[in-house]
């Protein structure tokens, strides 16, 4: 299906690999520009952006890190440089620690809450004066940010701001024509995942609780911010996108 994206130009934070990587090249795949950061894994990034570039498209992969105000506005400068536009910003970029709620120390908290949420905040910031009209924010979250999940605490509070943030800000950009929306994503069998303690537990009980019966993947995900990104959703914002394959109505 085409959905008329041909020519324009994305932002997808910690697209390096994971679920942020399945986004860029559903993304480049309707013919969309994608420039994505990177925190550490330069092998990784090398590859996310050759397989753009294999689909036609132009990319641009930088090392910075999301908590770094100098290195997130020099980021968006190289992007504003290379783009002119930005169309579309997809907030994926995650981090946090997972352990009992009283093993927790304020470093974890401060940590974990400046690049989930903080994060979005701040690139918003720094992309606003490249934002076209109709432009799509687009922030990925979790079902912790509603109900308590093992070892979810603090990722849990961010996921929160998050999401609360992204519906202020829809209400402060709406009249720019500026979306903004949250996708609040299902388990998905990741990297990150395998740092969960109870990772094995987790996409068992996962699976038994989902009324469509299989683990969410990555590329189900991007296909919910292709449609977020695209004219399909063009009166979306403000709103929470569960895609869980129906696991958040089951009590």
């Amino acid at each position: 299906m085409d959905l008329d994206l041909r020519g324009k130009r994305a932002v997808v934070t910690g697209a390096g690999r994971g679920i942020g990587r399945a986004i860029a090249l559903a993304l480049a795949d309707q013919g969309v520009d994608v420039a994505f950061n990177y925190l550490r894994n330069r092998r990784a990034a090398a590859e996310t952006t050759a397989e753009l570039e294999a689909r036609g498209v132009r990319a641009l992969a930088v090392g910075a890190n999301m908590a770094d105000p100098e290195a997130l506005k020099a980021f968006f400068t190289q992007v504003g440089e290379a783009f002119g536009t930005i169309d579309v910003l997809v907030h994926n970029a995650a981090s946090g620690v997972e352990r009992p709620a009283l093993e927790f120390t304020k470093h974890h908290f401060d940590w974990t809450l400046e690049i989930n949420a903080w994060g979005l905040l701040s690139a918003v910031e720094e992309a606003a004066p490249f934002f076209s009209q109709g432009a799509s924010v687009v922030s990925i979250s979790s079902l912790g940010a509603i109900r308590t999940l093992p070892f979810y605490t603090v990722v849990g509070a961010s996921k929160a701001a998050l999401e609360s943030l992204s519906r202020h800000l829809a209400v402060e950009l709406g009249p720019r024509g500026v979306r903004v929306n949250v996708i609040s994503a299902g388990a998905v069998d990741t990297d990150a995942l395998k740092h969960f303690p109870n990772r094995e537990e987790l996409l068992a009980s996962t699976l038994a609780r989902t009324p469509l019966g299989r683990i969410l993947t990555p590329e189900d995900v991007a296909q919910a911010v292709l449609f977020l990104s695209s004219d399909l959703s063009r009166m979306v914002s403000g709103a929470t996108l569960f895609v869980d394959g129906g696991y958040h109505v089951v009590g």
